[in-house]
């Protein structure tokens, strides 16, 4: 996956950070700085998967 493609889905992730903390606060799980960094790269390789899942049946239905 190209650096672009990669800080295009960082950012999105970013987004809904908010959300997934408010989730997680309401589990009575803390999630601060120290372990916002494993979440946020879960959430990319999620969207870089549904990216290439995309992308492929793209090219199979032309």
């Amino acid at each position: 996956m190209d650096s672009q493609k990669q800080m295009q889905f960082m950012q999105i992730a970013m987004k809904y950070l908010p959300e997934a903390k408010a989730i997680l606060d309401e589990s009575g799980i803390q999630l601060d700085m120290s372990n916002m960094q494993p979440v946020i790269e879960l959430l990319t390789k999620v969207m870089s998967d549904a990216y290439e899942l995309g992308k492929n049946e793209a090219s199979e239905n032309q």
